[in-house]
């Protein structure tokens, strides 16, 4: 159906899509305008309000109200950074001089970089966390595996737990930092824990704890992902080290990929410097009061900003693990070109994506055991993303109405598939047709 229908359309003229591209663009730029305007015109009251800082340039200020934003842009410059770096030279040498200890020298640089910043009590944590997970996971019952892994990430909402670890550090971005940490490595002991039940490697008891350590504790991902299941990790970090790649080769690939990188944190960056879009959210005063224009450009700006903020966030730990031979997932793709939940779904976190089908879409039915295994599939994949995030109301509003989307869009597109498949049937075999109508009905899985 995919190939025969997409044969049957004409391309659209090139001056057609011109027009098109032109009017977009224009459209997002006088958007971005009028908000722009509005910023400026409300700058004083929005600095009394939300605390505007001192832009990076004088005259400037600075909208720092996204806390993820800035977040991670403060610890990156206390530390994160540095030790991403530091993680690049490691990984560089020890593949030239002594490629057999890469992974265990990888493996105790993460350990000593993650105690630096979470401490010996931080640190005490994960290693509970997975040697409960390893445990459990010897016992090769995917539902005691899953059962031991939710209970310990609702440890992460328990309020008198939250007071202790709190205790345990002078600032509070020190704790949401361990929070981050925990919730990020329960995906992962969540992967090893399923993978080691349905397939186990035929590792000693001690391998196969090095291996989930390593895993657990790769540095470049280890805060924030991407998310690599434990199969790939495994996978490729165990394949035959192949010839280094030249010196010249490393640099230029290094200097063009940091280069994107700044460049996106340069538009982020300014972004917020002339566009207060998330202190004029937040307020509903404002809300009311935005012109048409400002308002459609405060929608854009913020999902572009969201959009740009995970490419810096995602960029430089993907560059680090393409360096050590992993296949990270792909960066996300641009928000502006995607039109459906999903599209958005699989490629905007595509490690995610692939995560929860393999683990929780797939094993629970998917489409392959009729519509209702499927609208339980997907609701249960939904409602672990609200759960891993907090489990907050506006989450369950936000997954629901996820899940819902989803589901329209699947079954409008298994009704035009039908009407589309219906008069090839004569002309088809069995077996193409079995293959196009899981197509049709798989809306969620490549």
């Amino acid at each position: 159906m995919t190939s025969t229908s997409k044969a049957q359309l004409a391309a659209l003229p090139q001056k057609e899509i011109l027009v098109y591209w032109v009017l977009s663009f224009g459209s997002h730029l006088y958007s971005f305008y009028e908000l722009h305007r509005f910023s400026k015109e409300h700058e004083s009251r929005l600095e009394r309000e939300f605390q505007l800082e001192q832009g990076l340039l004088k005259r400037f200020k600075r909208d720092p109200t996204d806390f993820e934003w800035s977040f991670w842009s403060e610890w990156a410059k206390k530390s994160l950074l540095w030790t991403l770096i530091g993680h690049g030279v490691i990984s560089r040498l020890t593949a030239i001089f002594f490629p057999k200890f890469r992974v265990p020298c990888l493996l105790i640089y993460g350990v000593v970089a993650a105690y630096s910043v979470l401490g010996v009590k931080g640190v005490s944590v994960l290693l509970v966390h997975l040697s409960l997970s390893f445990s459990v996971a010897q016992l090769r019952r995917p539902a005691l595996s899953w059962t031991c892994s939710l209970l310990l990430l609702s440890t992460l909402h328990i309020q008198r737990l939250q007071e202790i670890q709190r205790g345990w550090y002078k600032t509070e971005e020190e704790y949401y930092l361990l929070l981050f940490s925990v919730a990020v490595c329960g995906l992962r002991f969540i992967s090893f824990s399923l993978e080691h039940c349905w397939c186990p490697l035929e590792l000693g008891r001690v391998e196969q704890l090095f291996w989930m350590l390593s895993y657990s504790f790769y540095h470049p991902l280890f805060y924030n992902g991407p998310i690599i299941t434990y199969r790939d990790y495994i996978q490729q970090m165990r394949r035959p080290a192949e010839e280094s790649d030249t010196d010249k080769a490393v640099f230029s690939y290094l200097l063009l990929r940091a280069g994107r990188i700044f460049l996106w944190w340069l538009i982020a960056e300014y972004m917020i410097h002339v566009m207060y879009m998330h202190s004029i959210q937040t307020n509903e005063t404002y809300l009311e009061i935005l012109p048409p224009w400002a308002l459609g450009g405060l929608a854009l700006a913020l999902v572009q900003f969201f959009y740009v903020k995970y490419l810096v966030l995602f960029g430089l730990p993907s560059v680090l693990a393409t360096l050590d031979k992993l296949v990270p997932p792909k960066l996300p793709r641009c928000v502006s070109i995607m039109y459906s939940f999903t599209g958005m779904w699989r490629h905007f976190d595509e490690g995610l994506y692939r995560w929860l089908i393999r683990y929780i879409y797939v094993p629970l039915g998917g489409s392959r055991h009729g519509l209702l295994y499927k609208m339980l599939s997907t609701g249960l994949a939904f409602g672990f993303v609200c759960l891993w995030h907090g489990g907050h109301d506006y989450l369950q509003y936000w997954a629901l109405m996820n899940w819902t989307g989803v589901l329209v869009e699947n079954g409008l597109k298994t009704l035009f598939a039908s009407t589309f498949i219906h008069p090839i049937i004569s002309v088809s075999s069995p077996l193409k047709m079995e293959m196009l109508w899981a197509a049709s009905l798989d809306g969620s899985i490549d």
